[in-house]
């Protein structure tokens, strides 16, 4: 933990709440991003991305040292699951629309390369979107552990400790959750019609 960071926490332990948002905003993107990628679209994301953030603050004394960002991702994680829960208890929208993505938040995708031509950015969240679909069709255990790998780049141990798992189920959850995506972008012609056709070709 650098010594900022560190500083940070402690003052904010301490009930500066100046202290506590310049640590939202050095995780703010990060946060957001697994909750959207959860849960599918941006509105969501924001209510849980402030749950989470409320949640730090109010239990920020408990937090005894370690890595802070694995302390954050795993509220974060835990408030999408209570969030799918509840979804799940009162399905107030259609399934459809439970599944559709959404490219318009800032942080859904990553952001466009300058050189990228109009034709290249359109691909690209075309790309974004087709991939989120996937993610929507993963079970929740899968589909976090997808997200904090590929997407995040977290290590296996790191992984574990968010998820409060083994590395054993980690390493399963990765591999069953990239196999079924691959399943689902191959077999339900999620992808570009580009990337079908590539993946074809080299006999993928």
């Amino acid at each position: 933990m650098a010594d900022e960071e560190r500083h940070l926490i402690e003052a904010g332990q301490h009930g500066d709440v100046e202290a506590f948002n310049q640590l939202v905003r050095l995780y703010e993107g990060r946060v957001y991003n697994l909750c959207y990628r959860m849960l599918g679209d941006s509105d969501s994301a924001a209510d849980a991305s402030q749950e989470t953030f409320l949640s730090a603050f109010r239990n920020l004394r408990r937090f005894r040292g370690g890595s802070f960002r694995s302390w954050m991702l795993r509220i974060a994680t835990n408030t999408c699951y209570d969030i799918l829960r509840a979804r799940k208890r009162r399905p107030a929208i259609s399934l459809d629309a439970a599944l559709a993505t959404d490219d318009t938040s800032p942080h859904a995708f990553d952001p466009p390369d300058q050189h990228e031509s109009p034709a290249e950015v359109a691909l690209r969240r075309e790309l974004g979107a087709a991939i989120q679909q996937g993610l929507n069709h993963l079970p929740e255990d899968q589909r976090i552990t997808v997200i904090l790998c590929d997407i995040q780049g977290r290590p296996y141990d790191e992984i574990a400790r968010i998820t409060g798992t083994t590395l054993g189920t980690v390493k399963s959850r990765l591999s069953r959750g990239r196999a079924r995506l691959r399943d689902l972008l191959k077999a339900g012609e999620l992808l570009p019609a580009r990337y079908r056709h590539e993946g074809e070709n080299h006999g993928t």
